[in-house]
């Protein structure tokens, strides 16, 4: 349970929001990014371009009064040329992380021409470069706001991302149209951010970081140690929340049930908040890291029905519930392989609540299962196609009999 002292935090951070907030409801609300010179292609400094994978520096945001440059890895699939544009992704790590290669020849195999960026000021072998942007600890991430808006992380770390897009956009085996955008943990956060802020995305892929992180998340004590004032400044630039409305794309919010940093309810009000079509893959027992964050098969399949025309994953549709009977509509392109129902009747911090499973009856587009009890119960139904595919509902939660 929330405590009283962290109630009261919250009391006064909405005070001072709904005090500050200005009507944007006609406006595009960019922040404190200039989308204009962010959509301009940066400067380039190829490392290595004989390799299918290969390494650059790109030009970055000014910090602490100097210029700098960003590492990145660039991959290109076989065959890709000016006469054959193939789709781009561009890949954001989250915290501890750094550029990944082997994420980019993830997607290289997949067809598709990558970028994996590393955000922490740091160049292959994750060490510093003299000319990197700030480090991502939580001083970089929250108490750094006190200097100015431009010197905390997530300004940057948004502005290098967006200039990612760009620099694809201005490569002649890049379909300029077709370009997409995954990150983990901070670096779905930072998806989250950047869905609802550039619209040259076309497809978006947020694992595990989602928005209203001063609401619940993992970091609600940093935001007390800010003061109301200070906070109330992060979430009007930097939480998703104060963005997501805007998100038109498709867009595959992946999550565990237990995720200790973002946890089911913030993960809720986030992909509710989009305004375009949302598919959401909520697994029950997701460990958290980089490598089970860009393992789901889910994600390259979502991308590939949007950007290449794949087969679409599961359509989850209309959820009912008489007394403990409840059922799930769905549409598919593939044939079913199963369907569950996932539920909790514990009531405490998310990560904390133990899930159990039970198989639900599937019968030509509805799958249907019991609900152990009609008090403090949390469920949702998964269905997955015969590729292995999984999706799930909206969880939902009984108070009361």
């Amino acid at each position: 349970m929330k405590t009283l002292h962290h109630l009261t935090f919250v009391a006064a951070l909405v005070f001072l929001l709904l005090t500050n907030s200005v009507s944007r409801a006609a406006d595009h609300n960019t922040g404190p990014w200039d989308l204009t010179d962010l959509s301009k292609a940066p400067t380039v400094e190829w490392i290595d371009q004989s390799e299918p994978i290969r390494s650059l520096y790109y030009s970055g945001e000014n910090y602490q009064g100097k210029k700098t440059r960003v590492f990145a890895y660039y991959g290109i699939p076989e065959g890709a040329s000016a006469d054959n544009k193939k789709p781009a992704m561009v890949l954001v790590h989250g915290g501890g992380g750094a550029a990944f290669k082997e994420w980019v020849e993830i997607w290289v195999k997949r067809g598709y021409v990558a970028i994996a960026m590393d955000l922490a000021g740091k160049g292959e072998g994750r060490k510093v470069l003299p000319d990197g942007g700030p480090d991502q600890t939580h001083k970089e991430k929250f108490t750094d706001l006190a200097g100015g808006v431009k010197t905390a992380w997530t300004y940057h770390a948004v502005a290098n991302i967006l200039r990612a897009v760009s620099l694809l956009q201005n490569q002649p085996e890049v379909d300029p149209e077709k370009i997409g955008m995954t990150g983990i943990s901070w670096g779905g956060y930072l998806t989250s951010l950047a869905s609802g802020l550039d619209p040259r995305l076309k497809v978006t892929v947020p694992v595990y970081g989602c928005g209203f992180l001063h609401e619940n998340s993992t970091w609600l004590k940093g935001f007390e140690a800010l003061g109301p004032k200070l906070a109330a400044q992060w979430v009007k630039n930097f939480d998703p929340s104060s963005y997501l409305q805007q998100a038109q794309m498709p867009m595959l919010f992946v999550n565990g049930a237990n995720d200790f940093a973002y946890p089911l309810d913030s993960y809720q009000k986030t992909y509710q908040a989009v305004k375009g079509p949302r598919t959401l893959c909520v697994t029950v027992r997701m460990p958290h890291g980089h490598s089970p964050g860009w393992a789901p098969r889910e994600i390259g399949l979502f991308v590939d029905s949007v950007l290449i025309n794949g087969k679409t994953l599961i359509k989850i549709g209309e959820v009912s519930r008489n007394e403990k009977q409840v059922a799930v509509n769905f549409q598919s392109e593939m044939p079913i392989k199963s369907a569950a129902l996932h539920y909790t009747t514990d009531t405490g911090p998310w990560k904390d609540r133990l899930w159990k499973s039970a198989d639900a009856a599937v019968k030509d587009n509805s799958a249907s299962a019991t609900l152990p009890a009609l008090k403090d119960v949390t469920w949702f139904f998964t269905i997955t196609d015969e590729r292995g595919a999984t999706v799930s509902s909206e969880h939902q939660t009984i108070t009361h009999p």
